[in-house]
């Protein structure tokens, strides 16, 4: 188990530097970008394979425990140590990282985004897993840092070199908002450490933050939040995400929202609440308001996307539709209970599931079709996605109904333990105030509910270009309903688009079969973080 863990975490680099290298002749394949893409392929299964062993020898009675661990002085000067374990918080999200990048993989063979070399790419997507493996995996704060700030390279590239339109700006705007947050988290980072006497999260974590005085732990959540709620995002510090998904291929856009938007509300829980719970206590009315208000921006800008006429990009209302997903998270972290913080977990694991498959469903609206804007798919292409690709339009109805909390599927259940802890607050908290911001985010799940069934209907429904719109009923002779302004139909002769592909099917399923699994056996993830959670409530008692 020991050496399994760090073989999940060191695999991905070093298929990374493999990928680099010129491919062997009797692995070419029909050329050498084939064979690298296989080359990506392979390394990711094996880590996916490895991830799986390790969850299938973790030690489901002791969840809360670390497993797995490796503990290896590396800067003997500062205590700084090479410390890696797993326990029920981080496993989850190791086999979600290394089952999505695996996904991404398998769908860039098939259809590998316009760019430069498959080489690079291939490159890039292998030590983006790394270090997010390596973030979910470490267990010292200065090794966090280096595996946080590991991702923002490759996916800078990915946007700035295989993005679509705006994707140099959109690319800049993401390293320099996620960079300046992180010189912030690393001020705290070593206030912590330097005032603890040890960077080790556990040490720390277990003394529940003795050695921390009140105004250290201030500073320390101050500062480490602000590193951590650009990545969650958290409103207002979330600007740079639309844009970046909108510019990113769809394999970046995957990634971005499934993997890294995890990394930032993992910190909140693994280091703020064990190692600095007085200084959560302050700060956790207000990080619940922003949490708050970000679930009812992000749902009316979705919203306003979604409007005839607003010309709302596909892409960009889902990254919206993020901003107040992860506002979920954020409230069940600022409940500081362990239902609400168990919610923030499910939900991290359910928007990586379902939002990972949107992001895949509307890369292939817009390879069909050639467009993710709504007015355009609705009135030009003519979309009609349920008689034209049936398959497709389902996924799309399905991935809608699942983003807004349908019960029995996975987004319920985070959503709905989030407000239960808000209900409830942890002592000393105001709970008046908390309940406020329950009724707040209820207020936001019926917005989600409305831009999800906006975007169905545009999309999915409507006449086919070509066929005949039936009459209403007692208007006889009723002329078909113009298309909106500034679009053009589509000739009566258009083809059919191509419906879900094999190697599509491939890469959705999985991610529709977990978000059915994770609804209607809810148990299996809470099972696993419940004791954790616990633990790092109770500061390890």
């Amino acid at each position: 188990m020991q050496y399994l863990l760090v073989a999940v975490v060191v695999l991905p680099l070093l298929g990374a530097a493999a990928a680099l290298l010129p491919a062997p002749p009797g692995l070419r394949g029909r050329n050498p970008q084939q064979a690298v893409l296989r080359h990506g392929v392979t390394v990711t299964g094996v880590v996916l394979a490895a991830t799986v062993m390790l969850a299938l020898g973790f030690d489901h009675d002791r969840p809360a425990t670390m497993q797995a661990t490796t503990d290896v002085s590396w800067i003997p000067a500062l205590d700084v140590r090479i410390h890696l374990g797993v326990d029920g918080v981080s496993l989850p999200l190791l086999v979600l990282t290394a089952l999505l990048t695996f996904l991404c993989a398998l769908h860039s063979y098939f259809r590998m985004p316009e760019g430069p070399s498959a080489q690079g790419f291939v490159a890039l997507v292998l030590l983006l897993e790394a270090g997010t493996l390596a973030t979910f995996a470490v267990l010292d704060l200065l090794l966090f840092f280096l595996a946080f700030e590991t991702v923002l390279i490759p996916m800078y590239f990915l946007i700035a070199r295989w993005g679509g339109a705006g994707r140099t700006r959109a690319a800049w705007k993401f390293i320099l908002y996620t960079v300046l947050g992180s010189v912030v988290m690393l001020l705290g980072f070593l206030l912590v450490g330097l005032e603890g006497g040890t960077f080790d999260m556990v040490a720390l974590g277990t003394d529940n933050a003795s050695a921390l005085g009140h105004t250290t732990q201030l500073l320390a959540v101050a500062s480490i939040g602000i590193g951590l709620a650009v990545k969650t995002p958290m409103w207002p510090v979330h600007s740079w995400l639309p844009d970046a998904h909108t510019a990113a291929p769809t394999v970046g856009s995957v990634l971005l929202a499934g993997l890294l938007l995890k990394m930032g509300t993992y910190g909140f829980v693994r280091i703020l609440l064990p190692i600095a719970p007085e200084g959560m206590h302050t700060f956790a009315p207000y990080l619940a308001a922003f949490a708050v208000v970000g679930i009812v921006y992000g749902s009316l800008a979705c919203l306003a996307l979604a409007r005839p006429g607003a010309s709302g990009d596909l892409k960009r209302l889902i990254a919206y539709s993020s901003v107040g997903h992860m506002g979920f998270v954020l409230l069940g972290i600022a409940t500081l209970t362990p239902t609400g913080v168990n919610g923030a977990l499910f939900a991290n694991i359910a928007h990586g599931l379902i939002t990972g498959l949107l992001f895949f469903l509307v890369g292939a609206v817009k390879e069909r079709f050639g467009e993710a804007d709504l007015d355009r798919l609705a009135g030009r292409t003519g979309a009609a996605l349920y008689g034209r690709t049936p398959r497709l339009g389902g996924l799309i109805a399905f991935g809608a109904v699942a983003s807004l909390g349908l019960p029995g599927l996975a987004g319920f259940w985070g959503e709905m333990l989030a407000m239960f802890g808000a209900f409830r607050p942890a002592e000393g908290l105001n709970r008046p105030a908390f309940l406020t911001f329950m009724a707040v985010a209820a207020f936001g799940t019926l917005l989600t509910a409305a831009y999800m069934l906006v975007v169905v209907r545009r999309v999915c429904m409507g006449v086919p270009p070509g066929a005949v719109e039936p009459e209403a009923p007692g208007a006889p002779g009723a002329l078909p309903a113009p298309h909106p302004a500034g679009a053009a139909a589509v000739p009566a002769g258009a083809g059919t688009p191509v419906d879900v592909r094999g190697h599509e099917f491939a890469a959705w399923t999985p991610l529709v079969v977990l978000t059915v699994l994770a609804g209607l056996w809810p148990a299996a993830l809470l099972g696993l973080t419940d004791p954790a959670v616990q633990n790092l409530l109770g500061g390890g008692s």
